[in-house]
């Protein structure tokens, strides 16, 4: 290669180094007139209904499986350690205590014995389900659903009506999706909601998650704790009931001797023993009973409550967004098929 090409090749290197880097391309604006905007409005309004129905069915779908589960570990687990003759040897052993040291009051021992087998159930069945699933969950995973559809649905939009999606996230900033402030973090746009991954990272919708559960949404310990009562109160008078023979075992055998007072004891051990035997049907038969009375209910209220439920979340937003957007937007247009292709 010559010196002059070299040259040359050397200084196009160095204009090339020089040369500022190209700016990138910023799309242009393009003008959208109001009677567009209100149509977009409409099918957000469309969007948002299609979303609230499709959650629903995800939800009951995923409430199902809950109950299940929870009925399944029930019947598998906790009936079969609650009616097991060494757990009912215990429980017997606790109630004797509860009712030394009840000083006179009434249903002391019951009260008692109803907090100790809630403490079970919650071990033995609620916890280990919930780590698989349980109501919370299913709150939080619904209405990041709800909002997975609504975002899916705005790319329609967008090229329905030829708005270029910038515009139309810039659109949705102004659309209230969480509103519980002062102060302002309480509040959320629908664009925070829908581009938050995931939602728990938005104050606005921890502050939504904290209202739906002081407007009732527990996790089912309350109802549990109902439900145990009955099963408590039962075994409870089973239990105290079978003291006062045993209290009299024990001053035989003191009288009679040693090895005559060890084969009364036996013998007193076997007979409560098929006691607990013959009442086990009947106990477990109670536990199902109750539990599944307040399980169904407390389902009910799951499903259904819209400030407590597991659709509470989604049904709040969507509140929000038809009464901003319904106020403005033109009926005729709003009224249209929630089925937003």
């Amino acid at each position: 290669m010559t010196l002059p090409s070299v040259i040359a090749a050397m200084l196009m290197v160095l204009t090339g180094c020089v040369t500022p880097a190209l700016s990138p391309v910023t799309p242009k604006a393009v003008y959208v007139g109001p009677a567009t905007w209100r149509q977009v409005d409409g099918d957000i309004v469309a969007a948002s209904r299609s979303a609230i129905e499709q959650a629903k069915t995800y939800a009951h779908g995923s409430m199902d499986h809950w109950r299940m589960r929870v009925y399944q570990q029930t019947e598998e687990v906790f009936i079969p350690w609650f009616s097991s003759y060494w757990t009912q040897e215990w429980l017997s052993a606790k109630v004797s205590w509860y009712a030394l040291s009840a000083n006179g009051e009434q249903d002391e021992s019951a009260r008692r014995l109803a907090a100790y087998l809630l403490e079970a159930y919650q071990e033995k069945v609620l916890r280990p389900v919930a780590v698989e699933i349980d109501p919370d969950a299913i709150l939080n995973e619904t209405t990041a659903f709800y909002a997975q559809i609504i975002l899916q649905q705005l790319q329609v939009i967008s090229r329905r009506y030829e708005v270029p999606l910038p515009q139309l996230n810039g659109h949705i900033q102004k659309i209230p999706a969480i509103r519980l402030g002062p102060p302002s973090a309480r509040d959320a746009s629908l664009y925070q909601v829908l581009h938050s991954e995931p939602l728990s990272t938005l104050p606005a919708y921890t502050a939504l998650i904290d209202k739906i559960h002081q407007s009732g949404g527990d996790n089912g310990i309350d109802s549990t704790a109902a439900a145990m009562a009955p099963v408590a109160t039962r075994a409870s008078q089973r239990i105290e009931a079978e003291m006062a023979p045993r209290g009299a075992a024990s001053v035989v055998a003191g009288v009679a001797g040693k090895l005559a007072g060890a084969l009364i004891s036996v013998g007193v051990a076997g007979v409560r023993a098929v006691i607990q035997a013959n009442d086990r049907p009947d106990s477990e038969a109670l536990i199902r009973s109750s539990l599944g009375s307040t399980f169904d209910k407390a389902w009910l209220k799951w499903v259904q409550d819209p400030r407590s439920g597991v659709m509470a979340g989604a049904l709040h937003i969507s509140a929000q967004i038809e009464g901003d957007l319904t106020s403005i937007s033109d009926p005729l247009v709003v009224t249209r098929s929630a089925n937003v292709p």
